[in-house]
């Protein structure tokens, strides 16, 4: 599991001079800390970080010599300047459910041939213990055909037994679409006109 290095924040900081000097601000909660803890990463080793490990992440944050045991709750990407502002951190307890969510991935989806291939559910929300968490969902999408459709409820997260799905299991996560030809139906409709 990847370890993050992180030291705890001022509040009298800024967070908008850290961002200058190549930090990342954030924050550490969880029902068994008296209060949140600030903290600031360096840009770099968080983005190295975040190559292997996103939202819905179980990572160690080193805070100055103390680890936490934490779960990437939520990044807050700015998309103009290209750079994460801000990311916050759940503390896992053990024994005790967390609300997280689990990126969907597509496996060979670039095969379908008989149709558009599209992916409607990014992600999805769930409750689980620590140790039963989920990152990714991953399905083999290149055996699909137009008309095809794949259901939460197809995939193996909605069969693990120590998850709990939030979203509806009947929600639909992608679905092949037919390819129409939309020229050579108006040049026939054209026809069938005259």
């Amino acid at each position: 599991m990847t370890t993050l290095k992180a030291e705890k924040r001022s509040k009298d900081i800024k967070a908008k001079r850290l961002r200058r000097e190549g930090y990342v601000t954030g924050n550490i909660f969880g029902r068994d800390m008296k209060e949140s803890v600030m903290v600031k990463m360096d840009k770099k080793e968080l983005d190295r970080a975040l190559k292997t490990s996103g939202k819905g992440s179980k990572i160690f944050l080193d805070v100055e010599g103390e680890t936490y045991n934490v779960l990437i709750k939520e990044i807050d990407y700015d998309s103009l300047k290209k750079q994460i502002n801000e990311i916050d951190f759940q503390a896992l307890v053990s024994g005790e459910k967390v609300h997280s969510t689990a990126k969907v991935v597509p496996l060979n989806h670039e095969n379908v041939v008989d149709g558009a291939f599209q992916l409607l559910l990014e992600e999805i929300a769930y409750k689980a213990y620590p140790d039963a968490l989920v990152e990714k969902v991953e399905f083999d999408a290149g055996s699909m055909h137009a008309g095809d459709s794949v259901k939460v409820k197809d995939l193996d997260i909605a069969k693990d037994k120590d998850v709990e799905l939030i979203t509806d299991p009947e929600a639909t996560v992608a679905v092949v679409s037919e390819l129409k030809n939309t020229a050579a139906e108006e040049e026939t409709e054209e026809g069938t006109e005259q």
